[in-house]
């Protein structure tokens, strides 16, 4: 699988680049700056990318904008964010496409190389991965309530596993219920969010998105 890894400190982009290789994982760019990041994207044509959202010149939002960019024009284009900072906007504006294929991770946990290498693979294959952390600091920092004031609290249990990218069997292994009853809770999500069947939106991701502007 080809990334592109994109981060200006030379010891994490060079340890990131490191473990991403012993994964089997074939690292065709590392770069620094948000300039070389969109050549990057344009030429090397990779798999997934892994992305600081600030990088030079201004350090505010280029890693960001280059993956947007990206997903403009390859619709769907695996992307896993790095910050050091929960931002509401960022993990919206990641979201808004319903299109899957997108992770939020925040960078002292790149540390748990498990779980940073599962998320790369998760993002990769089409899945939505947001860091517990940035879940709970959202919540944290919201009081506003919007539809998923509707949910029991059990079917809140399952959206938020939903954000952290987990899989039906993962949330049913956590949450120690049945398949049968994921399932249930799934459907009752989606019916209370009024998220429709389609063959165009990740009904999953429309979720998250739902749960992330309360």
């Amino acid at each position: 699988m080809r990334i592109v890894l994109a981060e200006d400190l030379f010891l994490l982009r060079d340890g990131l680049s490191r473990t991403l290789r012993e994964h089997g994982f074939d690292v065709v760019s590392a770069v620094d700056n948000g300039p070389a990041l969109l050549r990057a994207l344009r030429e090397e044509r990779p798999d997934v990318a892994v992305v600081d959202i600030r990088l030079p010149p201004t350090f505010t939002d280029e890693g960001l904008q280059a993956a947007l960019e990206a997903r403009r024009t390859r619709p769907a284009f695996p992307v896993l964010i790095l910050s050091q900072y929960v931002e509401q906007l960022y993990a919206h504006e990641l979201l808004a496409g319903g299109q899957g294929a997108i992770g939020y991770l925040l960078k002292d946990r790149v540390t748990h190389t498990a779980q940073f290498i599962d998320a790369v693979r998760t993002v990769a294959s089409g899945g939505t991965v947001m860091d517990p952390q940035v879940i709970a600091r959202l919540l944290a920092r919201s009081d506003a309530r919007g539809n998923t004031s509707d949910l029991t609290p059990r079917e809140h249990d399952v959206l938020k596993l939903m954000a952290e990218g987990r899989s039906n069997a993962a949330i049913m292994n956590t949450l120690h219920i049945s398949e049968s009853a994921v399932a249930k809770h799934t459907a009752s999500i989606f019916a209370k969010l009024r998220i429709e069947s389609s063959a165009d939106d990740n009904r999953r991701v429309l979720a998250v998105l739902a749960y992330l502007r309360r």
